[in-house]
């Protein structure tokens, strides 16, 4: 066996050292608050996937911990769970491998130690897969804890070729009730939600009554809408839940929250009501205590990220009032903190505390903060945990205990508890550290973290954008930068911890993470800013954020990397072709380099058309005016000025950015004589299966030291 050289065996080493810190998945309190379920998730490299396992942990009435679980309990075919609301019960769906490719799916409810029922959902045959992703993924119980209601595939009819041979004592109906095989349909194309919702084409609300066993499929929504994000109303009679429309297209979902969509409330026996306006797009449904309705939304058009406002449908009210509304910039809440809005992707499951108040987390510029809202009079707090610089999200709410994760980019994931204070009094919470900290190497827990702060001095409507600094110490030595914007383009960084920036960190890089103008978390203004903008003031944000660095900051300036993903593939391709002398080695995930020719094969087609500058439409004439403002905003514009050795990583199942784009970039690099090298790996739009990861993060780091000669590795 030929030894690995010392290089790659350094990144080895790094990756598998941090491939051992586990992050935190979810949380849950109990009623009283004062014991902790917690689901971790672990790297496992021997099997080639994440382990995901519980830990509990039991507090006293200072919620410090009393006692913890001796060892973690192994849930990785855990699919959803849910815990009854008076804690009897918890209800599980399962998924186990039959064979090689087979399946099946169940359905547990346990009572406390014993195994009160288990249904083979599979053989039931009354629906599809069930949904567990964190677009339309529910599980959920009745008040009085008799019914569950969760969303699944719908059940395809069955179809046959028009020619088929059949058994002659086989009646015409096989009296099963079922109505005969449509012919001719097999090969009828249906369309999926695209990137990571691959096979999810249209969902139902399926509702089982425990005592009986029973499963129903509710009939009321029209098969033009897609349910997901369900839960009961509080006296079981009806559910509640976020309806996505089909027509005229499916377009990709995750990551989008532009998409049409509308909240409703459907009774088990098919009636139903829809509760928000039209031109919306809507998430997150939460019903109070008091039985009112809470969600976020946002106008179903332009950005595929933004600001949301939080909004309430009283009990009995036909009007729906706004909590907080969607903020240009930003404003000023108790204690002179400045708010910029909301950008979270979803609500707490259970967000609610006494006093009329809800607590939920958000990013805001270089970090995720939490806040409690008083619901009748808009006051927001800040209670981010002060203790652990970095971001905090809160996991669940009960008995005013609040739960959170709380990070950095020095310190791995850790749980905190913390007594909500009265009204009034909500800035002087104190947190209490729960679970032990995870030790990383010395270079990246002593590492310096800086937010940047940047200015433009132009006459543009938004000068301003951040970024993050993050380098291990030095005395005195100047270190190679990864420059490094984000995708979305309206996504942004935040100071949590990063097994990626963290491996660049121990292998002696400085990491410079951009939130360029069009990112989230700097207020509605600064997404909307973009668009149009695309490949031009996102690169310059850059540039900018890279000269800064450079003056600022300890860095070679002959030692200048660019690493991004997605539409930061987008530009870093730009820069490495609009300012070839200045950056010296590349690493692109899935970019984008031709908008034009993405427009048709794209799970997406409205982001090629929205950050190019007009609004999406696939009605009348193709507009050549159109496509050649795709083109010209393109990193493909540039591609004949890059120097740079290049190392792209695709992923043949994506369907965000086809692998195509990148091939033909790269062919276009090696007519010119740049040193390029393609990796195709069988994953999608993220490569974050762990195999590909690996591989992607080692061979990155070792394209960058290798093209850069880096000696002191």
């Amino acid at each position: 066996m030929l030894r690995m050289s010392s290089q790659i065996e350094t990144i080895v080493n790094a990756y598998k050292t941090l491939s051992k810190v586990p992050s935190i998945v979810g949380g849950r309190l109990n009623n009283d608050g004062n014991r902790i379920s917690c689901k971790w998730s672990v790297r496992n490299l021997d099997k080639g996937k994440t382990t995901k396992y519980l830990h509990d942990y039991i507090l006293d009435k200072n919620l410090n911990v009393l006692s913890q679980s001796e060892f973690g309990v192994d849930v990785s075919n855990e699919l959803l769970s849910a815990v009854s609301p008076k804690g009897m019960f918890k209800a599980v769906i399962r998924e186990e491998k039959e064979g090689k490719d087979a399946k099946k799916q169940y359905l547990e409810v346990w009572c406390k130690h014993n195994l009160a029922h288990c249904v083979d959902l599979t053989a039931l045959d009354i629906h599809g897969d069930v949904y567990a992703d964190s677009e339309f993924g529910s599980l959920d119980w009745t008040q009085d804890e008799s019914a569950l209601v969760y969303i699944a595939e719908k059940k395809l009819k069955k179809s046959e070729p028009y020619i088929k041979r059949k058994s002659e004592d086989k009646s015409k109906t096989d009296g099963s009730g079922e109505s005969a095989p449509k012919k001719g349909e097999e090969f009828l194309y249906r369309q999926d939600w695209g990137e990571q919702l691959v096979g999810k084409h249209l969902s139902v609300v399926v509702v089982c009554k425990l005592a009986t066993e029973t499963f129903t499929v509710l009939d009321g929504l029209p098969e033009t809408c897609c349910p997901g994000q369900v839960r009961f109303s509080q006296d079981g009679q009806s559910v509640v839940g976020v309806a996505w429309k089909t027509e005229p297209r499916r377009l990709g979902l995750i990551f989008c929250t532009n998409r049409p969509s509308f909240i409703f409330e459907l009774t088990l026996d098919g009636k139903l009501s829809k509760l928000s306006a039209e031109g919306l797009s809507v998430r997150s449904p939460r019903l109070s205590p008091a039985g009112d309705l809470f969600w976020l939304q946002r106008a179903a058009d332009g950005p595929h990220h933004a600001c949301h406002a939080l909004v309430c449908k009283r009990k009995d009210a036909v009007a729906v009032t706004t909590i907080i509304d969607i903020v240009p910039t930003e404003v000023d809440i108790d204690g002179g903190a400045k708010f910029h809005g909301i950008y979270s992707q979803g609500l707490p499951s259970r967000c609610f505390a006494s006093e009329g108040r809800l607590v939920f987390s958000t990013p805001q510029r270089n970090e995720v903060r939490t806040y409690v809202v008083d619901i009748d009079g808009g006051r927001i707090v800040d209670i981010s945990n002060k203790s652990l610089p970095g971001s905090t999200s809160v996991l669940d709410v009960r008995s005013d205990v609040i739960l959170a994760a709380c990070s950095s980019m020095t310190t791995p994931g850790q749980l905190y508890v913390a007594p909500l204070p009265s009204k009034g009094s909500e800035a002087s919470i104190e947190w209490t550290r729960i679970s032990q900290p995870y030790e990383v190497p010395d270079s990246v827990a002593n590492s310096t973290v800086q937010y940047m702060e940047l200015h433009h001095n132009t006459d543009d409507d938004v000068k301003s954008f951040t970024a993050l600094y993050f380098a291990p110490k030095t005395e005195g030595k100047k270190l190679p930068l990864v420059v490094w914007p984000h995708g979305g383009p309206h996504s942004g960084f935040v100071n949590a911890y990063s097994l990626e920036a963290a491996l660049f960190n121990m292998l002696g890089f400085a990491s410079l993470q951009i939130n360029y103008r069009g990112s989230t978390g700097a207020g509605e203004a600064s997404v909307r800013f973009l668009p149009k903008r695309a490949g031009d003031a996102d690169v310059k944000d850059c540039k900018m954020a890279t000269d800064e660095a450079l003056k600022s900051h300890s860095v070679e300036p002959g030692k200048l990397c660019l690493f991004g993903g997605s539409h930061g593939g987008f530009l870093v391709t730009h820069l490495s072709g609009q300012y070839p002398d200045l950056y010296k080695v590349v690493v692109s995930r899935n970019p984008v380099v031709d908008v034009a020719s993405m427009f048709n094969s794209t799970d997406i087609a409205d982001w090629c058309a929205v950050e190019a500058g007009f609004p999406f439409t696939e009605k009348g004439p193709i507009s050549e005016d159109e496509l050649l403002a795709m083109r010209r905003c393109s990193p493909l514009a540039h591609v004949h000025e890059v120097k740079a050795p290049t190392a792209l990583m695709l992923g043949s199942g994506d369907k965000r950015v086809p692998h195509y784009q990148g091939l033909e970039y790269s062919r276009r690099l090696k007519a010119n004589g740049v040193p390029t090298r393609v990796y195709m790996y069988e994953d999608n739009h993220s490569l974050s299966s762990l195999p590909v990861e690996m591989d992607n993060l080692i061979n990155s780091a070792d394209w960058f030291l290798t093209h850069l000669d880096n000696k002191s590795v």
